[in-house]
């Protein structure tokens, strides 16, 4: 049967029609050479975000001075190195490195592994120098170009900030313009920093706009009174999760070494299993307080279900072999390893 002449055209516009459709109704048409896309506007520098639909990776970070060994570090445990200290100055200038040959090999070595090295800036003592250099545009600014020039020249992954401590009100505010400009300079590099373990004295030093600007938070959840406990390291916990700092930021810290004397735990545990799972001991007629590995262990339990780390100050403070503390962190943690 012959299909009318009618018939024929009207289908003919039908078929001409559907074909210049888009395929999904309401969608606009993918940017073509004819049609480009409107560039986004530059972000504002932020902490890269962790990813949401993976569980949080778990980092081991171990605080390394010039003292360390490299042949001997058990870089296969480990995710990151801070080596401490880089030391400012007031004016925003900083002392020089020694070692440089030992900082170049750590690096390497690292690097080999898979570990990432920060340069770590303070430590103890350093609270004069860090609030007047952060006060100061210019000495701010001076400090960044230093540092960034050590980055540089060493290959390292980022900077640790480690300024014991920030006061509330005007210094935390210039600890904060101090991040900021630091995060700006750190071009697909980490900022981490190290805080108190826990307490509005100095905690609210560190206001939570630094939050988004940092990649992990190390928590030195020992010294004082209360060195070492389980008790500190669960406020310490609590107290940045409250104020706001993400689970997948926070890195819980612990001793290799012991209060008061500040006794290296390789000292303490003297090869000994019965001296390793202890907590105090009497050592040279005094009784020392530390961890060992059973309250290790159980800190880096918490710190897998609650946190998203366990870092310690420091390597070469460890025991070695079956005794070692990096060894039991590193087994306790490997329920998220696949």
């Amino acid at each position: 049967m012959k299909t009318p002449r009618l018939l024929l055209i009207c289908f003919a516009i039908c078929l001409l029609l559907s074909a210049c459709a888009p395929t999904q109704a309401g969608l606009p048409l993918a940017p073509t050479a004819t049609q480009p896309s409107t560039p986004s506007p530059m972000p504002i520098p932020t902490a890269t975000p962790a990813p949401t639909t993976l569980p949080r990776p778990f980092r081991v970070i171990g605080y390394a001075t010039e003292a360390i060994i490299v042949e001997v570090i058990p870089f296969d445990k480990l995710t990151h190195i801070n080596y401490a200290f880089l030391l400012p100055n007031a004016d925003g200038s900083l002392a020089p490195l020694t070692n440089s040959w030992k900082i170049t090999g750590l690096v390497n070595r690292a690097h080999q592994t898979g570990v990432q090295v920060l340069i770590s800036v303070g430590g103890w003592g350093l609270d004069p120098q860090f609030e007047e250099l952060a006060a100061n545009p210019s000495t701010r600014a001076r400090f960044i170009k230093a540092t960034m020039e050590i980055v540089d020249q060493y290959g390292f992954d980022g900077v640790d900030i480690d300024w014991e401590y920030p006061d509330p009100g005007q210094s935390a505010q210039n600890y904060l313009a101090l991040m900021r400009e630091l995060r700006a300079a750190l071009t697909n590099k980490l900022l981490t920093t190290a805080v108190i373990a826990y307490g509005d004295e100095y905690g609210q030093g560190v206001p939570p706009e630094c939050f988004e600007l940092l990649d992990f938070v190390n928590v030195m959840t020992y010294d004082g009174p209360d060195h070492a406990s389980l008790g500190q390291f669960q406020q310490g916990l609590d107290y940045w999760l409250a104020r706001g700092v993400p689970p997948s930021k926070l890195v819980m810290g612990v001793p290799f070494y012991s209060r008061p004397g500040e006794v290296p735990f390789r000292k303490l545990a003297d090869g000994k299993p019965d001296n390793a799972i202890l907590d105090t001991l009497v050592y040279n007629g005094r009784d020392e307080h530390f961890n060992g590995l059973k309250l290790v262990e159980q800190k880096t339990e918490i710190a897998l279900e609650k946190a998203s780390g366990i870092m310690f100050w420091t390597l070469e403070q460890d025991a070695m072999g079956d005794l070692s503390l990096l060894n039991r962190i590193y087994q306790t943690s490997a329920k998220t390893r696949p």
